[in-house]
């Protein structure tokens, strides 16, 4: 039997991840075209944006919390590695108040979703449960 894959951009099932890509792809472009203009040429974004794009991309694809995950700057779990979480909050600082006005939506829906309850670290397989003692 063939094993069947899942897009990931495509799934209905993540819909809450789908939208996080989305607006740190707005992010970066917004930040890139205020910033690195002149190293773009012709591409839509630099080379550095672009790799820092992909990588979030490889985090949020395999999030540990699945469709539930919490705003990154929240979330328990700091799957993002120092130098990559520190870029990716030069380019938040600078381009979150400016998401607002060129797409208030997402800006919105990110400031909602940031008031929403942190989940709890799901459990490993194969890891015993801790029983509570009567």
């Amino acid at each position: 039997m063939k094993q069947q894959y899942i897009e990931f951009t495509t799934d209905k099932r993540f819909v809450r991840r789908v939208r996080e890509l989305k607006t740190i792809e707005v992010m970066v472009d917004m930040y890139c075209a205020a910033h690195h203009a002149s190293q773009r040429g012709n591409q839509a974004r630099c080379n550095d944006c672009a790799d820092l794009l992909a990588y979030a991309q490889r985090r949020l694809e395999r999030c540990v919390f699945g469709d539930t995950k919490p705003n990154c700057a929240k979330c328990v779990v700091h799957c993002y590695s120092k130098d990559m979480r520190a870029q990716v909050r030069v380019v938040m600082r600078w381009a979150g108040p400016r998401m607002l006005l060129a797409h208030p939506i997402l800006g919105i829906r990110h400031l909602i979703a940031d008031h929403k309850p942190i989940p709890v670290l799901p459990t490993r397989r194969g890891r015993p449960q801790p029983q509570d003692e009567p």
